[in-house]
């Protein structure tokens, strides 16, 4: 989903992270200390007890669904979709325990390419999440309104070409953390900061560009595409369970809810002298905190959105989420095998 415009990391020491080295030095007075106090404050200790939790439910989680798709499942389009979903995820929850580190010790002590790659990190993530749940969108409404066409040409191969792609656009989205973040030492202290100093408007510049792309552009598309496969799927009246889409209306629903406050203070922050530091470094902690924790909710989300949720708990964890992630699969592929049969038996008639 920036992390005071640049990710998880960013939001560490949020105060540092989230100004421009001149907005740094005007607050240094309260900000840096040298001994860390982080561990004796209420807030702080509650934010490293939530990474930490995301931290192993993330990993765990997203492992689990990675295997899954990967060696339980038999390999199709959708497993491709998920597969690289969970691989989004994992990456950036297994480089958690630096930002954990940071956040109690208040001093990046891991060099200034770390504090560069962990950034852009976070930002792959969030691109390559929400590309991902774009393709999905698209793949879904491709399916419903040219079935045949679909069945046909929807293939693994294709699918892991939309992948890379996909993976490659949210890394040259990210280069800008490879560029803006610095290391300044002061007071004893390292801080992995947003260097935009440099580059007039190039603070302005970065976040529009990742709010537009990384949020509104794709979500537009989105719900588009859900627009036109509710209406064309009650106009055939060809299936009458929303089952097909819940998982997919899920993981949306849970990346908007994740990553829109974030956004919005992000925005709040190109103009943080109009609001007060305090309560913009709080919410930015607060709202890198929701979008971490979308790196988690995914495999969860596999898990009970499957089927009903009494017979979840009848069934072990890894069919739950193998009967989750297949589910939507089977359906579409009903519909495909339907239209097409409707379709060659109406082409008798021609």
């Amino acid at each position: 989903m920036e992390l005071a415009d640049d990710s998880y990391y960013e939001s560490e020491s949020y105060d540092d992270y989230n100004y421009t080295e001149n907005n740094i030095l005007a607050k240094e007075e309260y900000v840096f200390q040298h001994q860390p106090t982080c561990l004796r404050e209420v807030h702080c200790v509650s934010l490293i007890t939530v990474s930490v939790l995301i931290f192993l439910l993330g990993v765990c989680g997203n492992a689990l669904v990675i295997w899954i798709t990967g060696f339980r499942m038999k390999k199709s389009v959708n497993t491709t979709w998920y597969m690289s979903l969970a691989l989004s995820d994992l990456v950036f929850c297994l480089f958690l325990p630096i930002s954990i580190v940071h956040l109690a010790l208040e001093d990046w002590i891991f060099g200034h390419f770390m504090c560069k790659f962990a950034s852009s990190l976070m930002f792959i993530n969030m691109f390559s999440s929400i590309f991902l749940l774009v393709v999905i969108s698209v793949d879904r409404c491709v399916s419903v309104m040219f079935p045949v066409w679909a069945q046909n040409q929807r293939t693994i191969q294709k699918a892991s070409v939309v992948v890379l792609l996909a993976w490659l656009l949210a890394i040259g989205l990210s280069i800008p953390s490879m560029i803006f973040r610095d290391v300044k030492s002061h007071m004893g202290r390292n801080i992995c900061f947003n260097n935009y100093s440099l580059y007039q408007n190039s603070h302005k510049t970065v976040a529009v560009s990742r709010f537009l792309a990384g949020f509104v552009v794709p979500f537009a598309i989105i719900i588009i595409c859900y627009s036109i496969i509710i209406i064309r799927l009650r106009n055939n009246k060809m299936t009458k369970s929303s089952k097909p889409f819940k998982v997919m209306t899920a993981l949306i629903a849970a990346f908007f809810i994740c990553w829109l406050p974030y956004h919005v203070f992000i925005l709040l922050e190109l103009n943080n002298q109009n609001y007060d530091p305090k309560i913009l470094a709080t919410g930015l902690k607060i709202c890198t905190s929701l979008a971490v924790a979308n790196s988690f909710l995914n495999p969860v989300l596999y898990v009970f959105m499957g089927n009903d949720f009494k017979q979840k708990f009848k069934s072990c964890v890894l069919s739950r989420m193998e009967n989750a992630m297949g589910e939507e699969g089977r359906t579409i592929s009903r519909y495909l095998s339907r239209s097409s049969s409707m379709d060659g038996r109406a082409s008798t008639h021609i």
